[in-house]
């Protein structure tokens, strides 16, 4: 079973656009700590995590009781597989913040992708269920991975239509219906998704795999091959390719 990671953009919707700059001299500790926060986060979703553990390091350093520091230095630990000091840090970020559905997300997240499902489950639970959570469909599409991982299918699917009503174009959730509609054998179903994910996120080798695989079922070889071909261009090196070769 993959690990769904799901993309820095969704799990710090908090955060301002972010800045490539050192924080200005003359300023609070807790100004300087946000300023490297950002350049974290920032250079996490550009890939380069040596240099967003840099800043998140000193971020920390500026202000250790900003509990938003924790829980994006737990997500980077995550990322380069320190998994004991990932969870550390957002325990840290929940004891700081306890009103935080966002770091209760994404703790619940991660007790899920570590098998822990019950734990997981309850934490993305109680994210859920916070008043200040205006952004459910998160934590509803991380419970519904957390039950498909558990062969909880029928579970699973009711969570990621339930974020899909709160959210319509929330990219995770649309991949995931984009494959349960495909094991469903629903396939005009599958297509919809698809072309709703490609709205308003990239393709990526799974999308293109079921793609190629839905369009083939719908006895439509022209969209396939287009699938199958663009999978081999883009993803070369992915287990997907390896399939249609």
């Amino acid at each position: 079973m993959k690990t769904f990671i799901i993309p820095l953009c969704f799990i710090f919707f908090y955060l301002t656009a972010c800045v490539q700059v050192n924080p200005p001299k003359n300023v609070s500790s807790e100004e300087k700590a946000k300023t490297y926060l950002q350049m974290g986060v920032r250079y996490m979703e550009m890939g380069k995590l040596n240099v967003a553990k840099e800043n998140l390091e000193k971020a920390l350093d500026e202000d250790s009781s900003n509990a938003n520091v924790h829980n994006a230095i737990a997500v980077l630990y995550e990322r380069i597989k320190r998994f004991a000091d990932a969870k550390s840090h957002y325990l840290k970020a929940i004891s700081l913040d306890e009103e935080s559905a966002q770091s209760k997300n994404n703790y619940g997240r991660f007790l899920c992708d570590q098998g822990d499902y019950p734990a997981g489950l309850a934490h993305l639970t109680v994210a859920l269920n916070m008043p200040l959570n205006t952004r459910k469909w998160f934590s509803l599409t991380n419970a519904g991975i957390c039950e498909s991982k558990q062969g909880n299918k029928k579970q699973a699917e009711i969570y990621f239509r339930q974020a899909l009503e709160f959210n319509r174009n929330y990219a995770p959730a649309l991949l995931e219906m984009q494959k349960i509609s495909y094991h469903h054998r629903k396939y005009m179903s599958a297509r919809a998704f698809l072309q709703r994910y490609l709205n308003v996120a990239q393709e990526t080798a799974e999308t293109l795999w079921y793609a190629y695989q839905t369009e083939r079922s719908l006895n439509d070889p022209k969209a396939a091959e287009n699938y199958r071909s663009t999978l081999l261009r883009r993803f070369p090196n992915s287990v997907e390719a390896n399939k249609v070769q």
